[in-house]
């Protein structure tokens, strides 16, 4: 939810720290930090579990990258954009973070949610800090105001009592979130003065406000809040060492960029090491990644950015009222910097379509042999080159005709990783796949059925509920496109309502009937083992037919794409043809201006370090099971004969790898279809597991050896830093193991 990542409003630019007001000053200089109890630790830890084990049901997969970024100890700010999923996204940053760092993180909350039945236990259970906002205790004015022509800063009212009702008001806001601005002077009933201009969260609100402005138009009114006591908490909480989560874009949104940063994070970062100057305080970008965020068995991936490092002459700046604003601004350019290094951000959504076409497009599906971490990272990178060279003609041409080919494909309901797999050739064998998925999906689908129709209502009541959800957020924001945000949300939090309630009324039933028909007798251990026994049971059975209809939906979605093939030849053909020479032409454009922008760009050199990566790791396992042999206390003989068999296994398995590889001539890397060179053909430089999606066989010597020889000749900085060695190569070694 959009309070999940809330953040103190910031508008002090002329003191290093929120003032603390003198009503509040002396219980505040009473308090004192208190550790956590263990108890607390252990809910935390419970309830998180619970969290992390409903969205791996909720996603098909969830993982992070670049984990050896994350401080093991030490006061960390732990900042995630973009925020596109609600509650959801603190708890799968909290997951990660807890599983692959060890670390607990305090989110800071809105008061309004902590204050809620559902949302505040679980807040309070994950120790956040709640935060209280002026935009949550907005009250309507009387009458109408409008702004002068002359004066932007000047607020005319019609039928208004300005000096009765902004006596204690501080904060005067426009209707449906269209802007915001801090009353400086009440001038008489029906005029006042604002101390600066509307701030609007976006260009089309300020289009908004300006009309109704000028027209007249009802506000709203708040007290102005004092959040020194948040942030001292805060600065008490990172000043031991403890670490705190927050979204700096305020609410979530479902926007293809980064809205801009509240000053909310920067001065808990520079206020933390003001007020305590042994507090040195880390910065982690986290990017929040999602492939379709509110659809059910979607993927996340969570990127860890290198920990940025508040320097003392930025605080010095903060701590002078002179410059405290330039250190603010230092601050947050430096963390959006980092968090744009973690994320895939575009313009609008028709530059997003053109770069995920391009992606999949280029060198003819090249990226189809990508690891998920390298997709991203070649994505950034197209993002990068388009913001770069977008004023280019070839780049307007080549944009429209990846949106021409996206429409096409989308009308004929038919997936772009499909048009490649048309051979119409092989008319007989796609004949027989279509049937051996229409088996497979209704073989499936009946496993499925019984869990599916018991799941039913909870399908029902989420989709229903989400999409009403989703319409109110909407209605209520301007930052929104179609509030797909909220969706996953208020899908995953009616399900977690509901389903027990409907799992205990199948077992009433299930009970009752037992009970009933059959003869038990009496007692409440039999009744209630009667109960469970079917909760259980319903419960097995949902989860189940989830597992189960995972394939089959991958078997249906199979089923049309294959019926095409069958019945429309010629589209199909002139589609792929089409497909060919688009995807010909994007790679050429990349590949004249990639290397102007990239220096990792030749695919060849690329190719010669892999192999030789390859080798080492092979050389390296030959070794191994080399020692566990002779471990056995085999003679030489029999060790070399052991030696031999296990080389004819591996062996055949790679004549069956090649063999399946050439079947497919159009996914391998030198595609003489398309007269694409492979030394022309760009590589990305992260890509770990050497441009395949499929992970090797995990072997400690050989990764150990890899990422030691690639960290030495990384930065100066990271050179003798032996613990972020080990932990990368332990991430590694993680990472390999459960891909």
């Amino acid at each position: 939810m959009a309070e999940a990542g809330s953040q103190p409003d910031s508008t002090q630019s002329d003191k290093p720290w929120p003032e603390v007001s003198s009503a509040t000053a002396d219980s505040e200089s009473e308090e004192v930090y208190v550790e956590v109890s263990w108890i607390r630790k252990l809910i935390y830890d419970i309830v998180l579990w619970s969290f992390c084990v409903v969205f791996d049901c909720f996603f098909r997969e969830i993982r992070s990258r670049g984990s050896f970024n994350l401080p093991r100890s030490g006061p960390t700010i732990f900042v995630g954009a973009p925020h596109a999923n609600q509650f959801v996204d603190p708890i799968i940053l909290m997951g990660q973070v807890q599983q692959r760092a060890g670390r607990r993180i305090s989110f800071l909350v809105a008061e309004k949610s902590h204050r809620r039945k559902f949302i505040g236990l679980i807040s309070r259970s994950q120790m956040a800090i709640p935060v209280s906002r002026a935009q949550d205790n907005l009250k309507g004015g009387r009458g109408k105001i409008r702004r002068d022509s002359e004066n932007p800063l000047r607020i005319v009212g019609e039928d208004t009592y300005f000096t009765q009702d902004c006596a204690n008001q501080r904060m005067l806001a426009l209707p449906n979130s269209l802007g915001t601005s801090e009353i400086g002077e009440v001038v008489s009933d029906t005029e006042l003065i604002l101390k600066k201009e509307f701030r609007h969260p976006s260009t089309e609100a300020e289009e908004k406000a300006n009309r109704i402005l000028a027209e007249g138009t009802s506000y709203k009114l708040a007290p102005k809040i004092d959040q020194s006591i948040v942030y001292k908490k805060v600065f008490q909480h990172l000043a031991h060492g403890n670490s705190i989560g927050i979204f700096p874009e305020g609410g979530s949104h479902d926007r293809t960029d980064l809205l801009p940063l509240k000053a909310g994070v920067a001065i808990m970062a520079l206020g933390a090491m003001s007020s305590d100057k042994s507090c040195k305080v880390k910065i982690v970008p986290c990017g929040m990644n999602y492939f379709h965020p509110h659809k059910f068995r979607s993927r996340a991936m969570v990127e860890f950015g290198r920990p940025i490092e508040i320097s003392d002459e930025l605080v010095s700046m903060y701590e002078n009222k002179e410059t405290t604003k330039d250190a603010i601004k230092e601050v947050l350019r430096i963390i959006t910097k980092g968090l744009k290094s973690v994320t895939v951000t575009c313009p609008d959504y028709e530059t997003l379509v053109c770069i995920q076409t391009a992606r999949r497009l280029y060198s003819n599906n090249f990226s189809s042999r990508l690891s998920l971490e390298s997709i991203l990272e070649m994505n950034r990178r197209l993002v990068k080159g388009y913001e770069h060279f977008q004023n280019e003609p070839r780049i307007q041409e080549l944009k429209e005709k990846i949106l021409a080919y996206h429409e096409v494909l989308r009308l004929s309901g038919i997936p772009d990783h499909k048009v490649n797999d048309y051979r119409p050739e092989k008319r007989l064998q796609t004949f027989a796949e279509l049937l051996g998925n229409l088996f497979q999906f209704a073989l499936l689908g009946l496993l499925a059925l019984p869990g599916a129709l018991l799941f039913f209502p909870v399908f029902v009541a989420t989709r229903k509920i989400s999409a009403k959800k989703a319409k109110e957020a909407l209605a209520a924001s301007t930052v929104k496109i179609k509030a797909i945000d909220v969706v996953a949300t208020w899908k995953i939090l009616v399900s977690l309502g509901f389903a027990p309630l409907l799992y205990i009324f199948y077992s009433t039933v299930g009970t009752y009937i037992i009970r009933s028909r059959y003869y038990i007798e009496p007692g409440f251990g039999k009744t209630a083992f009667t109960f469970f026994g079917f909760y259980i049971l319903s419960a097995t059975i949902t989860y189940s037919a989830l597992i189960v209809g995972d394939i089959g939906m991958d078997s249906f979605k199979r089923l049309k794409p294959l019926w095409l093939f069958l019945t429309d030849s010629e589209t199909l053909s002139n589609l792929k043809k089409e497909r060919q020479e688009l995807s010909l032409e994007i790679t050429e454009v990349v590949n004249e201006f990639g290397p102007q922008l990239f220096s990792d760009f030749n695919l060849l050199d690329y190719q010669k370090k892999v192999e030789s990566k390859r080798k080492k790791k092979r050389s390296e396992k030959y070794r191994k099971k080399a020692f566990e042999v002779s471990s056995m206390g085999l003679d030489s003989s029999d060790e070399e004969e052991e030696l031999k068999t296990q080389d004819v296994r591996r062996r055949r398995a790679a004549r069956k790898q090649a063999a399946s590889t050439t079947e497919a001539p159009s996914n391998r890397f030198d595609n003489k279809s398309t007269g694409i060179n492979i030394s022309n053909v760009p590589i990305f430089s992260n890509d770990l597991y050497g441009g395949t999606s499929s992970a090797p066989t995990t072997d400690v010597s050989s990764i150990s050896s890899e990422l030691s020889s690639d960290y030495q000749s990384s930065d100066g900085e990271n050179e003798n830093d032996d613990s972020q060695l080990k932990d990368r190569i332990r991430d590694r070694i993680h990472d390999s193991r459960h891909d």
